[in-house]
This record gives C-alpha cells, sequence and structure tokens, in this order.
C-alpha cells in the first residue's frame, strides 16, 4: 500500500484539529457564571452542590466509586449516597457534618459553565464566607424549611448585598419534610422579601426544593405541581449577569519590568475597560502622562487587552510609575486619604479607633488608621446601633485615613479599587475587609501648608536637633521620675526641652478620655501627634505614658520618625511596682475600684527592641540618666 505524501498527511492533520479547535473555540464563547451557595449551618449547601454535579453528569466514574465508598464510611444518609461530601473533603467537616472552608467546584452545562463555591454556614467563618462571595456574581442562600429565616440567613443575605451581589435564588430545601407545604413556602418568602428590601437586590427568585431528593434542583418536582418558576438548574443557566461596559481603563502595577537596559514595561492585570497601542495613559499618582507603545504578553504583542488579561506595557516616554501605582485612561481616577467604608472585622482581637494597620487596596499598600466608628449594623433587624470598637463578625460603617494618598472609587462602581483588607502590622494576620462608600470631602479640602522657616532652621537655633524620648512602663515603674531627672540635665546643658506626663495630659487635652483599650490607643495616638509637633520645633520632648500597647508605640514611631524616637523601656517588675504603689492604682485595681489598670486588668505589652531597658529597682538614677544622655549624644 503506498505511503501517504506529506501534503496529503498534513491535510488528514488538519481536518482532526478541526472539531478539536472548533470544540475549544465553542467553550470559549460559553459564558461563565460564578455563584456561592450559602444560608445558615445544616440547609444543606454542600448536598445542594453535591446534587447539581450528580445530575449534570459532570462526575468521572473514579469520583462515583470514591463517593460511594466514602458514603458508606462517613454519610449520614444509611445506605443512601451522601452528596456532601463531594464538597466537604476536610477530615474536621466530615467529623462533624458541617462546612468550614470555602470549597470550589466546577461543571458545565451545554448553556453555562459555571464555578460555585460552597462556604460556611457558622457564623465563626463569617471571614470564609466573605472570601467565597468577593468574586461571585450570583448566590443560591439556602433556608431549611423547617426552621425558616434565621439570624445567620439574614447576615449573609446582607454579606451578599454588601458584597455586590444582585441576583439570589432563595433555596427554600427540605420541602421533603414539610410535606411540600405550599403555606411553609410562601410564608419564608414573604418574611425574607419583607427583611430583604432595602438590601438593594435586583432579582429574588424563590425556588422550593429538596436537595436530597433532587425535587426542582435539575428537574421538576411533582410534588410541587403549584410553583410555577424554574428549577435550580433553569436559574442558573438564565440569571442576566451580564454587567454595565467599564467606560475608562484601569490596570494597578503589579511590578515595574527590566529584563534588560533596553526593555521597562509596567505589568498587571486589566481591572477595568480595554486598552491598545497609541492610547493615552495617566499614572494616578504622579499625574504623568504618556502613550501606549506595546501590549506584551506571554504569547506575544497584542493589539488590545481587556479586563482580566495579564499584561505588560511599554510607554513611548519615561515615567515615574512603581508597584502600587494605577494606570488609567484619560479619565483620571480619583485620590484620597480619607474615606468612609463598611467593615466586616474578621478577628479575634478588637478593632480600635486610632489603632494603626496596614491597608492594601489592589496593589497599593499603606498604613491606615481607624477615626471614628460611626455606627454598627444589626444585621437582624438592619438597625444602626452605636459601637465603640469592632469585635469579631461585626458590620460597621467607619471612617479611616491613610498616611498617603491612594488611588479608589466606591465599591458599587469597581469592585478592584472599591475593596481592601486590613492587616495586623505585627502578626500580618488579615483583620477585616472594608468596602469604600465615599471620600470625605474634607480630605480633599484641607491641604498641607508649606512653611518658610523648616525644622532644620529651627533646629541650628536650638543648638540640637528635636528628638523624642518615649518612656513606657507600668505604672509606679519610675517613669515620670526618670524623665524629670533626664530633663534636668539637659536643660543644664542648654537643651530646649519639654516633659509630656500622663497625669498632666490627661487634666487637659485628654480630659475627655478614660481607661478603657479604646480610650488608651486615642491617648497615645493624640499624645503621638502633639510630640511630634513638638519635635518639629526642635525641641527635645520627653514622654511618660504608660503606652501599653505595642502597635500604638509602633504607630508614634513611624509618625514622628524613626531616626528621632527613642523607645525606652522600665522594666520593673509589677511586683516592685505594686509595693511602691504611690498613687494607691494596684490597691483599688485589687478591690475591684480600679478595673483597667495595666498589667492587673489590662495587658501591657513589652517593647520587642527598644534603645533601652531599665530596672529602676536596681540601677541608680544618676547611672540612668548617664545612659540616657549616652544614647542621645550618640
Amino acid at each position: 500500500m503506498p505511503r501517504k505524501s506529506h501534503a496529503t498527511a498534513a491535510s488528514t492533520a488538519a481536518s482532526q484539529r478541526q472539531p478539536l479547535e472548533a470544540f475549544l473555540d465553542q467553550q470559549r464563547r460559553i459564558e461563565l457564571l460564578r455563584f456561592i451557595t450559602c444560608g445558615s449551618v445544616d440547609d444543606g449547601k454542600s448536598t445542594l452542590i453535591g446534587r447539581l454535579l450528580w445530575e449534570s453528569h459532570t462526575l468521572f466514574e473514579d469520583q462515583v466509586a470514591a463517593l460511594e465508598r466514602d458514603s458508606r464510611k462517613h454519610g449520614t444518609r444509611g445506605d443512601d449516597i451522601d452528596f456532601a461530601l463531594l464538597v466537604d473533603g476536610l477530615a474536621a467537616e466530615r467529623e462533624q457534618g458541617i462546612t468550614i472552608d470555602v470549597a470550589y467546584r466546577f461543571f458545565t452545562t451545554d448553556k453555562r459553565k459555571f464555578i460555585v463555591a460552597d462556604t460556611p454556614g457558622h457564623e465563626q467563618y463569617t471571614r470564609n464566607m466573605i472570601t467565597g462571595a468577593s468574586t461571585a456574581d450570583a448566590a443560591v442562600l439556602l433556608v431549611d424549611a423547617q426552621q425558616g429565616i434565621l439570624v445567620q440567613t439574614r447576615r449573609h443575605a446582607f454579606l451578599v448585598s454588601l458584597m455586590g451581589i444582585r441576583s439570589i435564588a432563595l433555596a427554600v430545601n427540605k420541602m421533603d419534610l414539610v410535606g411540600f407545604d405550599r403555606t411553609v413556602f410562601d410564608r419564608i418568602v414573604a418574611e425574607f422579601n419583607a427583611f430583604a428590601q432595602p438590601l438593594g437586590l435586583k432579582t429574588i427568585s424563590p425556588i422550593p426544593l429538596s436537595a436530597l431528593k433532587g425535587d426542582n434542583v435539575v428537574t421538576r418536582s411533582r410534588s410541587t405541581r403549584w410553583f410555577g418558576g424554574p428549577t435550580l438548574m433553569e436559574w442558573l443557566e438564565t440569571v442576566d449577569i451580564a454587567a454595565k461596559p467599564a467606560s475608562r481603563f484601569c490596570m494597578p502595577v503589579q511590578l515595574v519590568s527590566r529584563p534588560d537596559a533596553g526593555f521597562r514595561g509596567f505589568a498587571g492585570s486589566v481591572a477595568e475597560g480595554c486598552i491598545h497601542p497609541g492610547d493615552s495613559i495617566r499614572v494616578t499618582a504622579s499625574g504623568e502622562s504618556a502613550t501606549v507603545q506595546r501590549i506584551v504578553t506571554m504569547d506575544g504583542d497584542r493589539s488590545r487587552a481587556e479586563q482580566g488579561q495579564a499584561i505588560t506595557l511599554t510607554l513611548d516616554r519615561e515615567v515615574d510609575v512603581s508597584r502600587g501605582d494605577v494606570i488609567s485612561c484619560s479619565n483620571a481616577i480619583e485620590t484620597t486619604d480619607q474615606f468612609e467604608a463598611t467593615i466586616v472585622w474578621m478577628h479575634q482581637e478588637q478593632g480600635l479607633i486610632g489603632r494603626g494597620y496596614l491597608l492594601k487596596l489592589a496593589t497599593q499598600t499603606t498604613p491606615v488608621s481607624i477615626t471614628s466608628i460611626k455606627h454598627g449594623i444589626q444585621v437582624n433587624t438592619l438597625a444602626h446601633e452605636p459601637r465603640t470598637a469592632l469585635s469579631l463578625n461585626d458590620i460597621s460603617v467607619c471612617t479611616l485615613a491613610t498616611t498617603k494618598p491612594i488611588a479608589f472609587d466606591s465599591y458599587e462602581n469597581s469592585r478592584t479599587l472599591g475593596s481592601f483588607i486590613l492587616i495586623d502590622r505585627f502578626s500580618h494576620a488579615t483583620v477585616a475587609v472594608g468596602m469604600i462608600r465615599h471620600s470625605l470631602r474634607r480630605s480633599q479640602n484641607v491641604h498641607r501648608q508649606a512653611l518658610t522657616v523648616t525644622r532644620a532652621d529651627r533646629e541650628k537655633m536650638n543648638g540640637h536637633a528635636g528628638r523624642v524620648v518615649w518612656f513606657t512602663g507600668l505604672s509606679g515603674s519610675g517613669k515620670s521620675t526618670l524623665a524629670n531627672a533626664l530633663e534636668v540635665e539637659l536643660h543644664a546643658k542648654g537643651n530646649r526641652t519639654f516633659i509630656l506626663d500622663g497625669d498632666n495630659i490627661r487634666q487637659g487635652l485628654n480630659k475627655d478620655l478614660g481607661f478603657t483599650d479604646a480610650d488608651r490607643v486615642e491617648n497615645i495616638r493624640r499624645i503621638a501627634e502633639v510630640a511630634k509637633l513638638m519635635a518639629d520645633a526642635g525641641l527635645i520632648v520627653i514622654t511618660a505614658f504608660i503606652s501599653p500597647f505595642r502597635a500604638e508605640r509602633e504607630m508614634a514611631r513611624e509618625l514622628i520618625g524613626v531616626d528621632r524616637f527613642v523607645e525606652v523601656f522600665v522594666s520593673t517588675s509589677l511586683m516592685e511596682c505594686e509595693r511602691r504603689d504611690a498613687k494607691g492604682l494596684y490597691r483599688k485595681a485589687r478591690s475591684g475600684q480600679l478595673p483597667n489598670l495595666s498589667g492587673i486588668g489590662s495587658p501591657y505589652e513589652p517593647p520587642h527592641s527598644p534603645h533601652l531597658v531599665m530596672d529602676t529597682a536596681t540601677t541608680k538614677l544618676k547611672v540612668a540618666v548617664a545612659q540616657l544622655l549616652a544614647i542621645l549624644t550618640k
């Protein structure tokens, strides 16, 4: 038999590739829907997803065999298949029969591709639910027909709306356990609609179903002939998720790429809009403009890039761009250093007014503090309530201030530029997520005034640099005694000094503050601001405060300047401080009259790396002052 020619072989190979390429092209055109399942614990979220995967025929034979085997070993359905085990894969989830972490699953039908996030129902895992909702287009909110609308149902409905999801399927599950009673279904729907009215949801589609039995999941149930709406799968395949087209181009810069001296590009993922070579762009931070020369990708140069694509831009001229900058089209993106946001607190340690955190918004990172808590939101009624601190799972409207302007937009307009996380500066744990509501107008109307006489001029006149010596330690440790003795020596040497003492400040500037953790944080924030101004005047400022929290001392260090901040830890033991008890504070604390005294009823966090550590119980005053003078001279 004669061998085929190269041309014939190539033609055959091409004909074989055509069906595959056509199939792949068809798959690329199928719309992707990201959705979450949420609701209270034991409402049947994992079972519902398992049923969807089973009935959409997306499971391989080995997965089916593993599910049957796991159902016999870990299942709660006797001889029947436990569909929840398709999603609940963690050992702790199978032991407790609950969802703990977010589980993502992919499946597809002829009409759509789906990525579903199964989110936990327990309140303590609210942070996990937020993670799943942050990228979702729609939500399936489950309600147990026997239990009705619960607090966690309301919480998840509110969080879904907060995260910008506008289409919800209200899946009233376990209808088989109430005999598919229409009155039960109607009552639950009416109660939910009344609650959800102010949430701004676009569509709420109630569906009666049984995830365990499969009623109205994929196929219509004969037990609900009274229901004329879609099955859950029909809703998923038809729900409108079309977003309004972006009117601007926006790309946060992740990396400045310099592989060699001849190439300088700015890499990132397109957050909004599209871009072409020849388009004019603007760098938000510097305000500089340039023209796009090339759009570089791993697959070569492109003539167009759009939302979601990872690209590298080269420009027609050198401009100042670094990681964290935002490149946009000529329509300028606003910047602000003060804004109002809705915050979901996600950490065991309370969030306090005035405490410093790190804010991460897109690729921007900057120190930030909570300047006020306007109100908390009671998720059961959506009522506003007063709040002085942020506790785990609290949802509150707050104002925040950053140390430098950030490029932003409201979350309603841009998920990328309107959402952020707060990070603890010491543990690096994510403590909160936030959605920006709007900038504070006063931040745009207040501008730093340039002064003709500078700090250097004042320091030259004084004959020494402005410094802050920050004494920290327990009450009675000897801070004020050391501060006073140090000032006497410095004054004798002709230095210009001033002492900020805790008791004196609380009789004037901070007389409105108490001794709660929140008030202590605000107390130190104000002192740090005053100390900075006095150091800018060229004075040597000596502070004597307990300042019990590391976070606020670190905030003071950064505000004042590392090179001008001297931290002194007066490490006198609690036993010795209590023995002295010159002001009678420890006696009151032990008797319950003073519940928030540091070291007794409130924690004291010793510094990790102070400039100097001294114990006044073992170090003579003259020796201590000499050590302090040596530090300042050095």
